[in-house]
């Protein structure tokens, strides 16, 4: 064998296994990247799905806001309303003349002096506008008109002897009526 043909065999040798590492670099260099791109891909799933989850509770955090929101201008436009329709009979007790105040005045004088057993010494206070009514209502009866109050009508008596005071007046009636009946009332208005 020659030098030439040892030489050859021997580049033959060396190229061979340069091809032989260079093929196995490349499986390894494609189970690299395949797996470099699997986990690419989880981490990209992960991801996406973090987000969706971040997007979900915002989504939910925001859509309950809003409800609670709008449950709360119901609330209050209903709170408008019936402060709307307390201001309105308010404004029709107070209006109310003639022989329909004058009957609703002495049922609740009546039922005021009832209170206090016959007891001499009764002062009653009406609204102002209402004191020449209620000094007509007392002029057979154990009491005295002693001045006014602030009120839609009605009654307050006192008396020393006694020490009692009653509150009669239509306003305290009113809000007998209407903490009695605002359930009622909100049920009729909005239609629960």
């Amino acid at each position: 064998m020659s030098l030439d043909t040892v030489v050859e065999d021997i580049r033959d040798e060396a190229r061979a296994r340069a091809e032989q590492i260079r093929e196995e670099a490349d499986v390894d260099a494609e189970g690299i990247v395949s797996e470099a791109e699997a986990d690419a891909e989880r981490i990209r799933e992960e991801r996406l799905a973090a987000v969706e989850r971040q997007i979900d509770q915002e989504r939910e955090q925001t859509l309950s806001s809003a409800k609670l929101e709008a449950k709360q201008e119901r609330l209050g436009a209903r709170r408008d309303v019936l402060a709307d329709v307390r201001e309105g009979v308010e404004d029709a007790i107070a209006s109310l003349d003639g022989d329909r105040r004058r009957e609703l005045t002495e049922a609740l004088l009546d039922a005021t002096l009832a209170e206090f057993d016959g007891d001499a010494d009764v002062a009653v206070y009406t609204r102002a506008e209402d004191v020449d009514l209620l000094q007509e209502l007392v002029a057979d009866r154990n009491a005295e008109v002693d001045g006014e109050v602030d009120c839609l009508g009605g009654v307050v008596a006192e008396s020393d002897t006694s020490r009692v005071r009653v509150n009669n007046t239509f306003d305290s009636v009113l809000e007998a009526v209407w903490d009695d009946e605002l359930k009622n009332l909100s049920e009729r208005l909005f239609d629960q």
